[in-house]
């Protein structure tokens, strides 16, 4: 679909941040695997719930549209999701790729919160207040989600770890 006005340019952004969603939700099983902490891999869990709900919730906006899912490649998200898999397979000290696996699961969560942000703001333009309202539904999870990452490494990593090496 070329992209011509603001409404398609929307449309675009919404199949694009659906592939991603799906995309993301491939990649949990293995950070769940991979993570150390046990608080973390039920942050992991939770969090699959919550993108499903994302994607049922883009679904909706798709229908409400009523235009077609046709997920378009997100290139960006490959690309974060293709960093954090080179951790799936490091000799890491446990706590070192915790904060590695939080640290990129906070770039996904940033993704995400540029994209709804942006796309909310579209719809808002565009007298889409339904759309709007599910968009900022999603972001303010997504806000959410990014702060209690950030908690979960001021509360379970410890610093020491980090300097052993530069002692």
């Amino acid at each position: 679909m070329p992209i011509k006005t603001l409404y398609d340019l929307m449309v675009d952004e919404l199949r694009n941040i659906y592939h991603a969603e799906k995309q993301v939700t491939k990649t949990f099983p293995k950070m769940i695997k991979t993570a150390n902490s046990t608080e973390l891999k039920t942050y992991f869990e939770e969090n699959i719930k919550q993108t499903d709900n994302q994607i049922t919730r883009l679904e909706k906006i798709f229908k409400e549209l009523d235009v077609p899912i046709k997920p378009k490649k997100c290139l960006g998200m490959e690309g974060i999701l293709n960093e954090g898999r080179e951790l799936f397979n490091e000799d890491i000290d446990p706590n070192v790729i915790d904060a590695a696996l939080v640290t990129n699961e906070q770039r996904i969560e940033h993704y995400e919160i540029t994209t709804y942000d942006t796309v909310r703001t579209y719809a808002k333009k565009l007298g889409l207040n339904n759309i709007a309202k599910m968009l900022q539904d999603t972001y303010d999870e997504d806000i959410w989600t990014n702060k209690k990452l950030l908690t979960f490494i001021e509360n379970n990593v410890h610093t020491e770890v980090f300097h052993n090496e530069v002692r």
